[in-house]
C-alpha cells in the first residue's frame, strides 16, 4: 500500500515497504528511505544517548544513524494525525529519482491519495543530521 500525502516538509509517498518505494522511484534497493514516526517508541535502532535530547526537540529534521537507518519524529499536527492512524511509515519525496515533482506521476503511483484542506505543496526539505557516537554532523 502506497499513500500520497502532504508530509511535514513536502509532498511524499509513504508505505510500510521501503522496497516498494524504491521500485516506484526507480532507484537502487540499497538506498534507504526515511522512517517517519510520531514517537521514539516506534523506532527500533537505539539513538545514541548524547543525541536523544537534541533529537527529541528538533523540528523538521531527519537523523541518519551510523548503520544507515534514518528517521524523523513528526510533530506537524496534520501529518502526525495521519501517522497515528496508519502507524509509522517509510517516506520519500513524490517524484522520480533526480527529477522534479510531477503531480500526475505521484497520483498514478499512489494506491491512496490523502489530501487535507492544505492541498499539496512543495516546501523546504528537512534538515539531515548524521548521528555519531560522540558528535552530530549536519549533512543538509
Amino acid at each position: 500500500m502506497v499513500y500520497l500525502a502532504q508530509t511535514d516538509t513536502t509532498i511524499g509517498l509513504l508505505s510500510k515497504s521501503q522496497r516498494l518505494l524504491n521500485i516506484i522511484k526507480k532507484r537502487p534497493s540499497s538506498k534507504s528511505c526515511i522512517f517517519c514516526a510520531t514517537s521514539f517508541g516506534e523506532i527500533t535502532p537505539r539513538v545514541p544517548n548524547n543525541c536523544k535530547k537534541f533529537a527529541r526537540r528538533a523540528k523538521k529534521t531527519t537523523f541518519a544513524l551510523q548503520n544507515g537507518f534514518s528517521f524523523r519524529i513528526v510533530k506537524d499536527s496534520m501529518h502526525a494525525m495521519f501517522l497515528r492512524k496508519t502507524g509509522a511509515l517509510y517516506s520519500t519525496s513524490a517524484n522520480l529519482t533526480k527529477e522534479s515533482f510531477d503531480i500526475d506521476f505521484a497520483k498514478q503511483t499512489a494506491d491512496i491519495i490523502v489530501e487535507d484542506f492544505r492541498g499539496f505543496f512543495e516546501n523546504k526539505p528537512s534538515a539531515i543530521i548524521k548521528m555519531g557516537q560522540k558528535k552530530l554532523k549536519k549533512i543538509r
